[in-house]
């Protein structure tokens, strides 16, 4: 059987292909295949994907989660360690035009949290996770609000926005820009049904 690594690897993306091959897969069998992606084929996608599925809030979370209750997307990233890690967001209120949110993994005790807010970005279908800005109040469930300019969350978080595009109904890939420059740091994200 054909993985989402093998749609990957060849000259011409197929988005189609890639789209409906993930979405006939269950949440844990696109949670494993995901995160056996390595960063150059991470990059590949980010490329393919430009233009191919309009994101919306909704995307991240659907109009029938409550507001202020988190939705975990698990993601991988092309980082060659800590590369397991999930982003959780949450609609702050009924209506909202942004999404709050942080980051939860292995390392999230030393390099801090990295609130965000995402809101649309200035490209048709694309989403921006912006750690410029944090969220106006600490909801249940995430760490102690913290700006992502102080300490070691400089480093990782600091200066930075994240360029979402989708993949599939579950699965978006992301890219980091660090002070307005495109880096060569890619992830894929996959939503918690």
């Amino acid at each position: 059987m054909t993985s989402f690594r093998d749609l990957l690897a060849v000259d011409s993306i197929d988005m189609g292909a890639i789209a409906a091959h993930l979405d006939t897969l269950d949440h844990q069998a696109r949670v494993n295949e995901l995160r056996s992606v390595p960063g150059s084929l991470q990059a590949n996608l980010f490329r393919a994907a430009r233009g191919y599925r309009q994101l919306t809030l909704e995307d991240f979370v659907p109009q029938s989660t409550p507001d202020r209750q988190f939705v975990r997307h698990l993601g991988k990233n092309s980082l060659p360690v800590f590369s397991h890690f999930e982003k959780r967001f949450a609609r702050p209120a009924s209506g909202s035009p942004v999404l709050w949110g942080f980051n939860h993994g292995p390392v999230m005790g030393l390099v801090g949290p990295g609130h965000f807010v995402m809101r649309t970005g200035p490209d048709d279908g694309e989403l921006h996770v912006d750690y410029y800005s944090i969220p106006e109040e600490q909801l249940d469930g995430a760490p102690a609000l913290q700006t992502n300019t102080v300490g070691i969350s400089r480093f990782v978080y600091g200066w930075m926005i994240d360029v979402l595009r989708g993949v599939s109904t579950h699965v978006t890939i992301g890219r980091a820009v660090k002070h307005g420059k495109d880096t060569p740091n890619y992830f894929l994200l996959t939503r918690e049904p």
